[in-house]
């Protein structure tokens, strides 16, 4: 449909939502934040969507009193989540069953930053450098829109209160970015960009020129779904230019996700402190795991697309020596593996690249650096992914 090329996994909503995102304060909440549970359209009075797409209808209504009533119990109580409507089963089991393939590297990850900075909390602060006023954060979002040439293309906007660290959406027509003040960090709001535009918003105007542009020509063809690709491409791009391209994130979300799949609300919430101190960091990694879920005391059941940016990255460096990423960027929102079929059929006038992919072994090179400051094993992943 109408801007259904901005369609992606986690972070954009229907239009009518866009404007209920930041209504109603959420009391301070760390900027290490996940890209938050999207708020629904009710508070702002905005006119409702027929659809909502999932991130608003699984955010609990009664988040905060639920969340009181967590810190308050010592953190021994299983919240007890309403929603708008309860998501039919059928989208949960699809995203219900955590997977453990890439187990041990996500613990590899997170040990390696913990290793390396004591904790999670220490890692940020050194390595994202200090938080930037809002004239610094205009002047370096300019400069990068530049730099890709969509100035004028996509609207900025500078928010207190979005939950997320950033978040694209198509508002009446226009490519929206609402950029989080609190979490834009000196050396991490370029990578933020990167992953925002240079990788999403690209690939998905490089992707209307093509002639998979619709959802009945990508069945046509036998297209793969664009993720993991996609994600995994994004996040890799948040990383990709830092001195210390920790893939922490997406780390911790897989591994949340995959024991999620067997703990209760408060058994995951004390699990993952190991990686995590920060309470507040760690209620949110756990609701994410465990929204579109009622009664939090029942092991199974976790929204288990989250899993889907670190499975994503690995499957891509696995294969990075023979991805041709320049023209897996040109041909849109589409998977690594269609790339050699499509390229025969693909339009080549109008599209774009990102400038930081422009030189083809600089940017190998700084994927070889992602997976050695990792510490990942290039045999494992050979042998995990054939």
């Amino acid at each position: 449909g109408a801007g259904g090329w901005m369609r992606r996994s986690e972070s954009t909503c229907s239009v009518n939502y866009a404007l209920g995102r930041q209504a109603g304060r959420a009391g301070m909440r760390p900027a290490t934040s996940l890209p938050h549970i999207a708020r629904g359209a009710g508070a702002s009075g905005a006119p409702a969507a027929p659809k909502p797409c999932l991130l608003v209808a699984l955010r609990p209504l009664n988040l905060e009193q639920e969340k009181q009533l967590f810190f308050e119990s010592d953190f021994k109580y299983e919240p007890q989540f309403e929603y708008v409507q309860p998501e039919p089963r059928a989208v949960l089991e699809k995203y219900g069953e955590g997977s453990g393939l890439f187990l041990e590297q996500a613990v590899g990850i997170m040990e390696c930053v913990l290793r390396r900075f004591g904790s999670y909390e220490k890692f940020e602060e050194v390595t994202g450098g200090s938080i930037l006023p809002k004239s610094q954060v205009w002047a370096a979002v300019r400069k990068y829109l530049q730099k890709e040439g969509c100035v004028g293309e996509v609207v900025v906007r500078l928010s207190d209160e979005l939950l997320s660290q950033a978040v694209m959406v198509v508002e009446s027509c226009r490519p929206t970015l609402t950029i989080n003040l609190a979490g834009a960090r000196q050396h991490w709001l370029e990578g933020m960009l990167r992953h925002e535009i240079g990788t999403h918003y690209l690939r998905g105007v490089n992707n209307n020129l093509q002639p998979w542009a619709t959802s009945e020509s990508r069945k046509q063809l036998g297209l793969k779904p664009a993720n993991p690709t996609e994600e995994g491409l994004a996040s890799l791009h948040s990383v990709l230019l830092r001195k210390q391209p920790y893939l922490w994130r997406a780390a911790l979300l897989y591994y949340t996700l995959y024991h999620a799949a067997h703990m209760s609300f408060s058994q995951l919430f004390s699990h993952i402190a190991r990686f995590v101190q920060n309470p507040d960091v760690r209620w949110e990694y756990c609701l994410r795991a465990k929204r579109g879920q009622s009664d939090t005391s029942q092991p199974p059941g976790c929204f288990s697309k989250d899993q889907v940016y670190l499975d994503g990255i690995l499957r891509l460096l696995r294969h990075r020596r023979n991805i041709d990423f320049k023209m897996l960027t040109t041909l849109g929102k589409v998977s690594y593996e269609d790339v050699d079929k499509l390229r025969h059929l693909a339009v080549f006038s109008r599209t774009r690249i990102p400038h930081f992919m422009r030189d083809q072994e600089r940017y190998l090179q700084h994927l070889d650096h992602i997976v050695a400051v990792n510490e990942l094993d290039d045999l494992a992943l050979q042998h995990l992914l054939p």
